[in-house]
């Protein structure tokens, strides 16, 4: 579609559309805990290969995206779900009378949008658009579109050509694009009231999308660093999340996201490693930065070059680990991967690699040959990841090897991914859902850490 006639169907909408108090922060600690689960489509993948190569494809993608953006762009609960698509969502209520909607839990970005209107429409879905569930603006009295005007319009307008009201008449609501590696989304931003049964949040910025690409049938509720993030908005001091392990399908098990809000001491979560965030670059504004010094397979640290493990100090920050809960595999530069593909192949002597081939078809980088042998019964190389401040990540070893079968034989992947469309500049490590799974993780905002513990998340 081009630029134009979107934007034209944008603003023809918005006017069909309008046609039919800031936040204060709580003296004290308020939490809300929201289910974190995954989005049921009612579709089981029947092909494990080829959900393999579709969720090795997609980290990559995200990553380049991660590394390329087009732009610079107290406690409740919540449930988090896990889906086919490898990713995690969580539930929402906007309006007056709330209407729940789902959203990707992600940490890689900031804006907040929904599928929107009767007039939503979504190409590449994999789902019948009729079953994307859509909030309704004409429903809801508290709904109110943003208008070019507006200092929130001008927030976004750096972030895509298509953004904000350069070089067009928007002389009713402000248009967006966003962008997301896999696909986009584009909309009209909208001023909503977001409500969870503690409190309601009014004049929340929230995208109203009408068309998208490729995109999971939900919203995305961006978690990052910049002020249009859910975070910033409702003046988080931390949040938490514990992910089920994932099986790549669709399943009703849920474990919590915890948004913690208001005053909030520095004392640490009993139990947790922590390592600091680091100050980002300035041309990553949204990422969450971390320090990691070492990988560890078996008992040998990998030799990785320092440049690729801290940020360079100029505006492109290439270098550097951010982690990202909208990833699904974690992705690393050819190096860094090389290196610890090496120390696997070690490690890993009594197996036979699988052939260029073979791996190449289930779209990973590093695969043995298991036929015969049980996958519980073998005994893998630990993988650990130690951060800044000795936080050690000591993963289980379905966080980073997955069983597959192609055609007769039995195989094991890695599930830390390097690719052609992996760049040498942005973030050098992406961590990836994947490897977050069964540990409580702890993004504490208000005193610039990432804290974690190994449990298992899956309700009992």
């Amino acid at each position: 579609m081009a630029a134009t006639s979107l934007l034209s169907l944008l603003f023809l909408i918005s006017t069909l559309l309008l046609a039919s108090s800031s936040l204060s922060v709580a003296p004290n600690p308020t939490t809300f805990t929201i289910p974190l689960s995954p989005i049921f489509t009612k579709h089981q993948p029947s092909d494990a290969i080829k959900t393999l190569n579709s969720l090795a494809s997609s980290s990559l993608t995200r990553a380049h995206h991660l590394k390329h953006p087009k732009s610079k762009p107290p406690l409740t609960k919540t449930k988090v779900f896990s889906h086919s698509y490898g990713g995690y969502s969580i539930s929402l209520s906007f309006g007056t009378p709330p209407q729940t909607i789902s959203f990707l839990l992600d940490t890689g970005s900031s804006p907040v949008w929904f599928p929107c209107t009767s007039q939503y429409f979504c190409t590449d879905c994999h789902i019948d658009p009729s079953k994307i569930p859509l909030f309704i603006p004409k429903l809801s009295s508290s709904s109110k579109f943003i208008g070019c005007q507006n200092p929130n319009c001008a927030r976004i307008s750096s972030s895509n050509s298509l953004s904000g009201c350069q070089g067009c008449n928007c002389s009713q609501a402000c248009p967006y694009f966003f962008e997301y590696g896999i696909g986009s989304t584009n909309g009209l931003l909208l001023s909503e009231t977001l409500g969870f049964s503690e409190k309601r949040f009014t004049n929340f910025l929230v995208g109203c999308s009408i068309f998208s690409t490729t995109q999971p049938p939900a919203g995305t509720a961006g978690f990052g660093r910049t002020l249009e993030s859910l975070p910033s908005q409702l003046g988080l001091s931390k949040f938490s999340y514990c992910l089920i392990s994932q099986r790549f399908n669709d399943t009703s098990e849920s474990s919590d996201l915890v948004l913690y809000r208001g005053s909030s001491s520095d004392a640490k979560t009993p139990g947790l490693s922590y390592t600091p965030f680091r100050k980002n670059p300035s041309f990553f504004p949204e990422f969450y930065y971390v320090d990691l010094l070492k990988v560890i397979v078996g008992s040998k640290s990998v030799n990785i070059p320092y440049k690729y493990l801290v940020p360079e100090n100029n505006a492109n920050g290439n270098g550097g680990t951010i982690v990202d809960s909208g990833t699904t595999f974690t992705t690393m530069e050819k190096p860094i991967f090389g290196a610890v593909a090496t120390a696997f192949e070690a490690e890993m002597g009594n197996f036979t690699r699988a052939s260029a081939d073979v791996e190449a078809s289930t779209g990973t980088n590093l695969c043995f040959n298991i036929t015969g042998l049980k996958f519980e019964k073998i005994k893998f190389p630990e993988l650990t990841f130690e951060f800044k401040g000795g936080a050690k990540m000591e993963l289980p070893v379905v966080n980073y090897f997955v069983p597959v079968d192609v055609g007769n034989s039995s195989l094991v992947c890695l599930t830390i991914m390097t690719g052609s469309t992996v760049d040498s500049v942005g973030p050098a490590i992406v961590l990836g859902n994947t490897q977050q799974q069964n540990f409580y993780v702890e993004f504490d905002l208000k005193n610039d850490r990432f804290g974690f513990r190994k449990q298992t998340c899956n309700k009992k």
